[in-house]
This record gives structure tokens, sequence and C-alpha cells, in this order.
């Protein structure tokens, strides 16, 4: 008998560890330096964990062989509670903080408790790939709301309203905006947040990347802008304190928690499936939120982060045909290539023949559920100089390679 994967798998994807990984894999295993440039991992590119976090989990290891509640251990749900707190986000108490091993993890369990067959949920475009995937395994219907790339990669408004059916769920926020680096104006949230008042849907707000912010944008927390909207938060600390190893986040409820109690039941019940979130790396949240915040340094002007953006911003748009729009948070650069100068019809072959010829890995357009080929996202942790290398030969590939 032959085992086959699940039909619930058949349009779910996840491009970031897609095929293309295990060719950059085997070109490792036969000797080859690959520079990956797929996946936002600051420790492949010599950014340290802050001591605090290192001391605090080795300090607590000897009380952390065993399981913790199920939503997570108190200390630091309440430090989550209180930084949401000082972000003006209201009515929030220590039961509607769920810790989880990454956000990810917090993904799947939301939608899942939400999603039946046939729901929808809005999901941007491109988008971060877990989004859909999850709402697809879920037996929901991912509906994507077009971003604009003329307009900083803003979510489209009129487009969002287009496309609420009487079976939208959810809407899903992505601010700032991984793959694009776009950070969201208060104006435009207020806006998406008046469409899920007047559809009753549920905001599910992304914010991993909200300490990660270049040129003195402001982040708005989306939870603190409308105490009326059901809102689910996401972050954790992978990204801004550089420990995406340990797999720490936190999920955080708000707004009109009574008339979701059926729904929260289903969360919780979730949550207590898996026994309990990931213990040792729990005791890092408290010192982190409530420690020094490295992360601004980054990402001052002459920070390292926000050199590196500069440099592959400018890099990326001295390409003949190249073009991207300045990331103003985040780790990544999504760049276009114009259509009429680089004629890609299969974005993910343009990926692999990059791969195999210049060991460089980099992630296709369409694999964040962008519906054209002419797009790759770039991620910018490495240093300066190897950023620029990377993109200098990028550049030398795309004069000579043709598909059609």
């Amino acid at each position: 008998m032959e085992f086959r994967q699940s039909s619930k798998l058949n349009d779910v994807c996840y491009e970031i560890r897609g095929p293309v990984v295990d060719q950059a894999n085997a070109l490792e295993e036969a000797g080859h330096s690959v520079l990956r440039l797929n996946t936002g991992n600051p420790a492949t590119f010599g950014f340290e964990a802050p001591e605090e976090i290192l001391q605090d989990i080795i300090r607590n290891l000897p009380r952390a062989h065993g399981y913790s509640d199920s939503r997570g251990i108190l200390p630091a749900r309440r430090a989550v509670v209180q930084y949401y707190q000082q972000r003006g986000v209201d009515g929030v108490t220590v039961n509607d903080v769920y810790l989880g091993n990454g956000v990810s993890e917090l993904i799947q369990m939301a939608v899942t408790a939400l999603v039946d067959d046939g729901d929808e949920v809005l999901v941007p475009m491109p988008d971060y790939p877990l989004w859909t995937a999850v709402v697809r395994l879920a037996g929901g219907k991912a509906v994507h709301y077009a971003c604009d790339e003329q307009a900083d990669w803003f979510p489209d408004l009129d487009d969002i309203a287009a496309k609420i059916t009487t079976r939208t769920k959810a809407i899903v926020v992505i601010n700032p905006n991984n793959p694009t680096g776009a950070v969201y104006p208060k104006e435009l949230l207020e806006g998406i947040l008046d469409l899920a008042r007047r559809h009753q849907l549920m905001v599910l707000a992304d914010e991993i990347y909200d300490k990660i912010l270049y040129d003195d944008v402001e982040h708005h927390c989306l939870a603190a802008l409308a105490d009326d909207v059901l809102t689910l938060t996401f972050n954790g600390l992978s990204k801004s304190y550089r420990v995406a190893g340990f797999r720490s986040g936190w999920l955080v409820v708000s707004g009109p928690k009574q008339h979701a109690s059926d729904y929260l039941e289903g969360l919780t019940m979730l949550s207590g499936m898996r026994l309990c979130p990931n213990v040792p790396a729990q005791y890092a949240v408290q010192a982190a939120l409530g420690g020094h915040q490295s992360i601004n340094d980054l990402v001052l002007p002459g920070g390292r982060l926000t050199e590196q953006r500069d440099v592959a911003y400018r890099a990326l748009n001295e390409i003949p045909g190249v073009s991207c729009v300045k990331p103003k948070g985040a780790l990544y650069a999504f760049a276009r290539l114009d259509p009429a100068v680089h004629r890609i019809v299969d974005d993910e072959r343009f990926v692999l023949d990059l791969l195999l010829r210049e060991k460089i890995h980099v992630v296709q357009g369409t694999g964040f559920n962008w519906p054209r080929p002419d797009h790759f996202r770039f991620v910018t942790l490495p240093r300066a100089d190897d950023l620029e290398t990377a993109i200098n030969r990028i550049g030398r590939f795309l004069a000579t390679y043709r598909q059609v």
C-alpha cells in the first residue's frame, strides 16, 4: 500500500521552506556555500541574543522542567499585558494572553478554532504565506485583498470592501508587512477597522515586526485603535530580540470578548491540547519586554539594520529593470522585475536558476501569493558589504538570464 499525503494539503504551500530549499541543501552537502536569503533568521547573520534574556532562561532552568499552565507562565503573561497597556490597549488581563511556540503555532490555533469548511478569511496580497496555508488547512478559503505597490504597498480599502461576503469571518492585517516592509498609517488602519466593525469581522493583527521601524515611522497597534472590534494580536521575540530559535510568541485577545465566548472556549481547548508552550523560552518574555530594548540602536540612522536596508534598497534599484519600494519596517525587500526587461514566466524556475548559478537563495513572489511571476523577496539581514556583493551578483545574473 502506498501512503499519500492528506488531501487537506492539496492547496497548502509554504515556499519560504519549499522545494528550492531541498536544492539549496543538496548544494551545501556537495560542498558549496549558499547565501540563504530566504528566511529572516537573525542568528545566521551574527545577531546575538540579548544577554539578559539568556541569563533569565539559565537561572530559571531548574524550575522549567515541568508543564506550565496551558496558556503560559504567569510572569510572562503579565509582562505581555503590561506591554499592551503601555500601548493603549484597554481591558486585557492575563487570561486574555496565550503564549506559544512562536507566533506560527498561535496563528494555526487561532484559525483552526475559527474557520469551518467554506468560511472565508481576508488575507493581504502579497502575504506571509503561513496565513493562507493555515486557512486552507482548516477547510476555509483565503480571499486575497490587494496591496498597491504604487501606493507604498498599502492595502486597497475598496478592494477589501468588495471581497467581503456572508462567509467572511475575519481579516488578517500584517503590519509592518512581510514581505513588502510597508508600515501602515493610522488612517488606513482605522479604515480597515471600520470595515471589520460594519461587517462584524474578527481582526487578526500580525505585528511581529512592530519594533523594527526605519526613518522615524510610527507603528500603530491595531488593538489600541478600536475597543469595540474583537482583535487578536500576534507578536513575539523572534525578530526584535533575535531569538528565533527559542520559539517564544504570544497572542492577545482584546475588544468585546463577551460576544466570542464560544470561540475563546475553542481556542483555550486547543491551547490545552498541546499541554503548554516550551517552558524555558517563556522565561525570556519578561526579561525581553522589561529590559533594555537593544533593537532601537539597530534601527537608528547608522544602525546596522538601517544601513543594510539602505544598501539593499539602493543596490536593487540600480539593477536595470529592477525596482523596489523602500521598506519602512521589517527585514525584507520585495523587488519587482520589469516584465518588459526581464521576461520571467516561471518565478520559481528563476529562483532555482539563480541558486544553481550564483548560490544565492531568495524566494519567488508567487510564494507570497502574489499573482504574477514578477517579484522576489530578499532578506536584508547580511552585513552591508555582503548584501552589496550579493545584489551585484543578482544583477550580473539578470543581465544574461532569459526564460523566453
